[in-house]
């Protein structure tokens, strides 16, 4: 317990001193018209989730380098790409290398064949970049993976790892940012550091539970469901823009939660706090029922693909509406 709470007070003091560069350097996130917040706010408090494992790292005789150096990697790039704008084609050469040596660190380069391989690529990097789109409001980063981590702990402390658990690291670093971040006007935000980096850190473990659970993905293909909210809003809202025809990899503001916190002015924690319930909902009905089927799992994202196209339909049409009555 005591080593606990000592990790909790290096990480919250390492944020503190992060948050007096940031400020000193004048790492900020100018606010645009694409933008869900209006005033200058350090960037980059995320850079805590990748120290926090960094930390279980050298504390713990140096388990997973090739996942850690992949971590680096990533969180390496996002950070510069916080402060300089790196193009979108190096940072997924970059994501693609990281991935490989995740990859290589589970066993999976010498087991799966090319295709699924390549395939493997594919979704990995799609998700990064998926939830990485996700961060766009106070609060909702910090509480959705404290919705995916904190079933973590309580389901598979014992069956993956020992009590030293890095799962309790990374779920100290998520309550540490969500103290500076959770509330109406943010002292930070993430920053791609802290977006990619938990990102690739949650990816990981999922593919991690998936290999130590069977190792079939097919059989374990409840898992995605771990991510199923950011899944849906990302997957929807990318072919929503590819239908409009607009350039993906600009900002914007059409994922649902930016439509609930910008358009209906829901207050952001809220918004955040509505989807980390639901999400750890599903996950908790997850973790409780491991014989999840190929088609149950199927139809829960057909029940809820449905109702978030039910209500961004009609949230669409509210706001049409509403511009309409102002126009007259």
């Amino acid at each position: 317990m005591v080593t606990w709470v000592l990790v909790f007070f290096i990480l919250f003091g390492l944020e503190v001193l992060y948050l007096y560069v940031a400020k000193k350097y004048n790492i900020i996130d100018n606010p645009s018209e694409r933008s869900s917040h209006t005033y200058l706010t350090r960037r980059g408090g995320g850079i805590i989730f990748p120290i926090a494992w960094l930390l279980y790292f050298f504390l713990h005789q140096c388990p997973l380098p090739f996942f850690t150096l992949g971590l680096i990697i990533v969180s390496t790039i996002s950070f510069l790409d916080d402060m300089l704008t790196i193009s979108a084609k190096y940072r997924i050469i970059i994501h693609v290398f990281a991935f490989s040596l995740c990859f290589y660190q589970l066993h999976l380069i010498n087991v799966l064949p090319w295709w699924a391989l390549a395939g493997t690529f594919i979704f990995c990097i799609g998700c990064l970049n998926a939830i990485n789109f996700m961060d766009g409001i106070n609060g909702m980063t910090g509480l959705y993976f404290l919705s995916i981590f904190l079933p973590f702990i309580y389901f598979l402390q014992t069956t993956i790892y020992s009590k030293q658990s890095p799962y309790i690291y990374i779920v100290m670093a998520l309550l540490i940012f969500g103290f500076f971040n959770f509330r109406k006007r943010a002292i930070c935000f993430a920053g791609d550091i802290g977006s990619v980096s938990i990102a690739f850190i949650t990816i990981y473990f999922i593919i991690q539970l998936v290999i130590k659970t069977n190792g079939n993905f097919l059989q374990n293909i409840q898992y995605i469901l771990l991510l199923a909210l950011y899944g849906i809003d990302s997957v929807f809202t990318l072919l929503q823009r590819l239908y409009n025809r607009e350039n993906i990899f600009h900002p914007h503001r059409k994922h649902l939660y930016q439509l609930l916190a910008n358009e209906l002015n829901m207050p952001q924690i809220a918004v955040a706090a509505m989807y980390a319930s639901i999400q750890f909902g599903i996950n908790i009905w997850v973790f409780t029922h491991p014989n999840i089927t190929l088609q149950t799992t199927a139809l829960i994202l057909f029940i809820l693909s449905v109702i978030y196209i039910v209500v961004k339909r009609f949230i669409l049409v509210s706001i049409i509406n509403k511009q309409m009555k102002i126009v007259k």
